[in-house]
């Protein structure tokens, strides 16, 4: 744009050079053929002004000169300076003169010096529009370079971009492996953790029943042997003062048969094994109800016809339960429901207690019995909230019980003419107090 603007301004310097030439020849013309000397002298004037401006127009050409057009313009520059020697000279001429040379002058110095000028004015246009050639030349050149140049930034950035996306998704499959890889050791720790933990139940249960076993079988058989003997040396009718000594190792041993027995139950009943999980449940009732003064109820809908391992879990998560609502609920009601249907087993747990909140509260029984019941695939639920008692819910996933023998189940139930305590309270609203222990 410089460039196209330059040359212009530089073709417009040289139209006015040629316009005052040819303006310059008018009036010469004119003040040969002016018959006054009065008019010569305007013509003169007018002269002067088209000899300024030249010069001006020269002086402006000459600041942006190209190396080839010096010497050409070094040559207009001497014509024209003698150009306007030779036309002052005219001026000077008197009426004859002007009459006798005029026409001489005209044809043989003015019109061949005005040619030769603007020839010389021609081959300076011309250098000046082969300056504008050569530097729209250069200018695509320049070009040519800058498109190449954009070309192979734009592709370097494409490889940068293709590379830098290549190694990002590389970064990223070998991390999504890396967290798949972490994933499924989690899973299997926490696989191995679950097994351990269920192996680590079964081996508490069955220490805890050879230990219900061996008390009952050893130390409860050993405790009646002493009973047997005090009372066989009471029945002989010994000495006053050995007699009070013998009642009181026959009460000792008694109160040691009492003992065992209640920690042989607590350990494991034996009518767990032995009768099933209704007997043991209702046992389970009464004893909590002697010890705690709560009324307790059980209802239970199902034969005994389940794994040991379901068995058990029930019969420890009731457990817990109940110690909970005395312990930590201070309810004086609980109903406990055992129901099986559809492939389930489905327990719950109600008290009337003072309840709790189940997301802040969470001990260690409460945790034990999820434990057992997510281990066998079940599910534990807790609904509960201050001051308005504790609703615990277990299900547990069972193979379809056989109809006749859940009928079985039902007429036991429903022959039972000893309840543990009769249910008399309304519905209790709430969640679980059974997971403050």
């Amino acid at each position: 744009m410089e460039l196209q603007e330059r040359f212009l301004t530089r073709n417009r310097i040289l139209e006015q050079i040629r316009s005052h030439i040819y303006l310059s020849g008018t009036l010469a013309r004119d003040s040969l053929l002016a018959p006054e000397a009065s008019g010569a002298r305007a013509q003169l004037t007018a002269l002067d002004g088209l000899v300024h401006d030249t010069k001006a127009a020269l002086a402006s050409y000459a600041q942006g000169l190209e190396p080839e057009e010096v010497a050409p313009f070094r040559a207009l520059q001497s014509e024209i300076e003698e150009y306007w020697k030779v036309l002052n000279d005219t001026f000077a001429w008197t009426v004859e003169e002007r009459a006798k040379n005029r026409y001489a002058f005209f044809y043989e110095q003015l019109v061949p010096r005005r040619t030769s000028m603007l020839e010389v004015a021609d081959q300076i246009e011309a250098l000046n529009e082969d300056a504008l050639k050569r530097g729209n030349g250069r200018l695509g050149a320049l070009l040519g370079r800058l498109q190449i140049g954009l070309a192979a930034m734009i592709v370097i950035t494409l490889l940068g971009g293709v590379t830098l996306a290549a190694l990002t998704i590389f970064h990223i499959l070998r991390l999504e492996g890396e967290a798949d890889r972490r994933l499924r050791e989690s899973v299997q720790a926490q696989a191995s953790l679950q097994e351990l933990s269920a192996k680590l139940v079964r081996a508490q249960e069955e220490e805890r029943r050879a230990l219900s076993r061996e008390l009952h079988d050893e130390v409860g058989q050993s405790f009646s042997a002493v009973l047997m003997e005090a009372e066989n040396l009471l029945d002989l009718k010994p000495a006053p003062e050995v007699q009070p000594h013998l009642e009181s190792i026959r009460e000792l041993a008694e109160k040691g048969i009492a003992e065992i027995r209640n920690m042989a139950l607590l350990l494991r009943p034996s009518m767990l094994d032995d009768f099933g999980l209704a007997p043991a449940l209702d046992w389970q009732a009464r004893e909590t109800a002697k010890r705690t003064g709560m009324r307790v109820q059980v209802m239970s809908e199902l034969a005994d016809e389940m794994p040991d391992e379901h068995k058990t879990c029930i019969y420890r998560v009731v457990q817990e339960a109940l110690n909970n609502c005395a312990r930590h609920a201070q309810a004086s009601t609980v109903q406990v429901s055992v129901v099986g249907r559809n492939g389930k087993i489905q327990l719950s747990v109600q008290d009337d207690g003072s309840g709790f909140d189940p997301e802040r509260v969470r001990g260690l029984g409460l945790l034990g019995m999820e434990e057992r019941v997510r281990h066998l695939g079940g599910s534990f639920e807790i609904d509960s909230r201050p001051g308005c008692g504790t609703l615990l819910r277990v299900t547990l996933p069972l193979a379809k019980i056989p109809e006749g023998a859940v009928q079985a189940g039902l007429a036991a139930t429903e022959e039972k003419s000893s309840e543990v305590l009769i249910w008399s309270g309304g519905t209790v609203d709430g969640a679980d107090s059974h997971s403050a222990g």
